[in-house]
Parts: C-alpha cells; sequence; structure tokens
C-alpha cells in the first residue's frame, strides 16, 4: 500500500473507513476529487484559464455524476456500497440550486468513494479509477 500524505495519521484499516459516515467520506472525497480532476489536467497541459474552467465542469454535480457512470462497472461490491450509502446520504442542506437533485446525489457517491479510498490508502485503486474517468471521457 502507498503511502498518501495524512499529516500525523497513518492510512485507516478499509474497516475504519467504512465505518465512517458517508457524508464524514464524501467531505474528503470532494479535496480528493478535485486534486485528482486538477492534477489531470495539469499534466494534459494548457493555459490557467483554460484548466481552471475544465476543473469546474468536471468537479460540478452533473460532471461528477458523469465521471460515476463511467466507472461504475469497475466497482467491486464493497466500492459499489460506498457509493450507495453515499448517495442516500441526507445532507443537511438542499442541493445547490443549480444543480439536479439526482446527479447531486450521484456526486455525493463518488465523493464518498473517492474519500473512502483515500482515507484507506488505496491509493492504486484511486489511480486506476480515475485513469478510467479520463479513459472513457476522451
Amino acid at each position: 500500500m502507498e503511502e498518501a500524505f495524512y499529516l500525523d495519521h497513518a492510512p485507516m484499516t478499509e474497516k475504519e473507513a467504512r465505518l465512517l459516515s458517508p457524508l464524514r467520506l464524501a467531505y474528503v472525497g470532494d479535496a480528493v476529487h478535485e486534486l485528482f480532476v486538477r492534477t489531470g489536467l495539469l499534466f494534459a497541459g494548457g493555459k490557467a484559464g483554460a484548466m481552471h474552467k475544465a476543473a469546474i465542469h468536471a468537479v460540478n454535480a452533473a460532471g461528477q455524476a458523469r465521471a460515476l457512470e463511467r466507472i461504475e462497472r469497475a466497482l467491486t461490491d464493497d466500492e459499489r456500497d460506498i457509493v450507495r450509502r453515499g448517495r442516500n446520504a441526507h445532507a443537511h442542506h438542499a442541493a445547490p440550486r443549480h444543480a439536479d437533485p439526482a446527479d447531486y446525489a450521484q456526486a455525493t457517491g463518488l465523493e464518498a468513494l473517492a474519500g473512502y479510498l483515500y482515507l484507506s490508502g488505496q491509493m492504486e485503486r484511486l489511480r486506476e479509477l480515475y485513469s478510467l474517468m479520463n479513459e472513457t471521457n476522451e
């Protein structure tokens, strides 16, 4: 298992990460997703303004819902369960006005999965899934 940057904490076990609420997983997963998207855009090249616009398009609820659709078939049963829990979680706020509620739920599922994989130290699996997102997006 490859180490990621966790400040003063080692990665959680998969069991420990699974015990977190899906909204907590999504909280971390939102940042993980944005970092993977922005890093991919950086390596793809281009001007900063264009990269920013592409990132905004990819990290909004609709973009995340499409990304989840592209990887759903490749998910393990455990990963599907994390996504389901995230999708069904009820935040104490409404979806943003411009976001479709179904897309917002799917996006929360993707974020929960990203948070789970990151927190449990499954960096290679994260890379695999983000590679699949990009392969089918080209």
